[in-house]
């Protein structure tokens, strides 16, 4: 899928009134003109960063079809799956910044402390420039396409980079941009790991990362070399809780939705389950039920249940399933990459399924009787991306959310959290740096520049030298 090109040459689509044609261009080449662009000041009016989201909206809505054809090429996603966690989360978050662009970009005005009278401060919004947005296989085209809402509502200019591992998806998003922009405000970059390597040897004003850890580990190093800022969407082993006075019917349906969406390739999946003992036996006779209900009883032959992404990752997955704790599932298909939904009972961390983000339909079940054996073990371990528990206990709830560090989750339910342009989705520690979606995504781009307007008609003496008598009593006066 990718074509063999010179050292630091690079594919980068470009619109043409005849069609789409690929042209060849040196990554920095590539900077510079998209830095000689935003220097230009063009990015900075707010009525044409409206039309670019208009226009991007737009091709979005036009090429669902051909969206949902490449998801499922790569992914074997169902259209409406494609729909409900792509194409339909991308089209939300257009429209949200749409809407709120102009009002997140406008200075905003704040108090000044007396010993600056007389002044006003207010704070303008400054966009970084030129960024670089890397994205990943699992969700490839909402994770490229949200996060450059955010960067041209903010003002900047954008180089995309998505996955190798998803080709149809590139492609055409390869494509999409190329109609929709000049390569000097946003382009695509395709390609491997070489091509990764070149870009992060550039010096860009920003970098916006979703992936794994260890290349979240290369991305932050790079980006350290040139103190450019970055944001690192990362992942890690996701807990879900469910205590012995949850709803237990309703916590294996939506568990089962969540762990085995996207054939557990999503960031955010519950990666294991700790239950309650009183009620392990009734939760894992609920969640197969819900398996047969969501998926049918033959999900190797359903239509809508999508496949592992490539043959190194399948075999990677099935390496984690141990067939004597395999308790539901456990078949898979290498022709089709597909694997069933599996459910592994009397799970322990010296397994191996517990000794790496699962990132596949494999849900391990680990046993606990007391809440803060839980807080206990989560807290021994990376803080996740996402944390889930099932109770019908406030207090319960409350302890295990207060003391727990994790990125973002929910309470009797999954995956939701992030479907919302009006809250923040990120990770903490070990599961990522900085947030988007909504004004956290345009934040997430924007420099604010804290600007004091000092008046002329006056100006107060005490601040200058010397500083004795009745100035040092006005300082410690005002400085208290």
């Amino acid at each position: 899928m990718r074509e063999r090109n010179a050292p630091g040459i690079l594919t980068v689509p470009r619109r043409r009134r005849s069609g789409m044609e690929v042209m060849i261009m040196d990554v920095n080449e590539l900077i510079r003109k998209q830095k000689a662009y935003f220097a230009t000041g063009m990015t900075m009016d707010v009525n044409r960063r409206i039309h670019a989201l208009k226009k991007l909206y737009h091709a979005v809505k036009t090429n669902e079809r051909k969206i949902s054809a490449a998801l499922q090429a790569d992914l074997g996603k169902s259209s409406m799956e494609a729909y409900m966690c792509e194409t339909g989360l991308v089209l939300s978050e257009l429209s949200f910044m749409i809407s709120h662009c102009r009002r997140y970009a406008a200075d905003r005005r704040v108090p000044t402390n007396l010993p600056n009278f007389h002044a006003s401060s207010f704070v303008m919004k400054q966009p970084y420039g030129c960024v670089l947005i890397m994205s990943p296989w699992n969700y490839p085209f909402m994770l490229t396409i949200e996060p450059l809402a955010d960067a041209i509502a903010a003002g900047n200019t954008a180089i995309l980079k998505p996955s190798a591992y998803s080709p149809a998806t590139s492609a055409l998003i390869a494509r999409l941009i190329g109609e929709c922009f000049p390569p000097e405000y946003v382009a695509v970059v395709t390609g491997g790991r070489k091509e990764n390597s070149q870009l992060l040897d550039c010096k860009f004003d920003k970098i916006f990362f979703t992936g794994s850890k260890e290349v979240g580990r290369v991305v932050m190093s790079q980006a350290a070399k040139h103190l450019t800022p970055v944001t690192l969407e990362l992942g890690g082993k996701s807990p879900c809780i469910v205590d012995n006075t949850a709803n237990i019917r309703l916590a294996a349906k939506r568990i089962v939705f969540g762990k085995y969406l996207n054939c557990g390739q999503t960031c955010v999946a519950p990666d294991y389950v700790l239950v309650h003992a009183d009620v392990k036996e009734a939760f894992i006779t609920a969640v197969k039920d819900q398996i047969a209900k969501q998926f049918t009883s033959d999900p190797l032959h359903n239509a809508d249940y999508g496949k592992i992404i490539n043959e190194k990752h399948y075999q990677r997955i099935m390496g984690l399933i141990d067939a004597e704790k395999v308790v539901y599932g456990g078949q898979g298909n290498p022709e089709t990459m597909q694997i069933a939904p599996t459910v592994m009972d009397n799970v322990t961390w010296e397994d191996a399924v517990m000794g790496e983000e699962i990132f596949g339909p494999v849900m391990p079940i680990l046993t606990f009787t007391s809440i803060e054996e839980v807080i206990g073990t989560i807290n021994a371990h990376p803080s996740p991306l996402a944390l889930y528990i099932f109770s019908g206990s406030k207090s319960i709830v409350r302890k295990v959310t207060s003391r727990c560090s994790f990125g973002g989750g929910c309470v009797n339910d999954t995956i939701i959290h992030l479907a919302t342009s009006r809250m923040a989705f990120g990770g903490v520690g070990e599961s990522g740096m900085g947030s988007y979606h909504g004004r956290k995504g345009f934040d997430e781009f924007t420099h604010e520049k804290s600007i004091v307007d000092k008046k002329t008609w006056i100006d107060l003496p005490f601040r200058y030298q010397k500083y004795a008598g009745w100035k040092a009593q006005l300082i410690r006066m005002f400085l208290r």
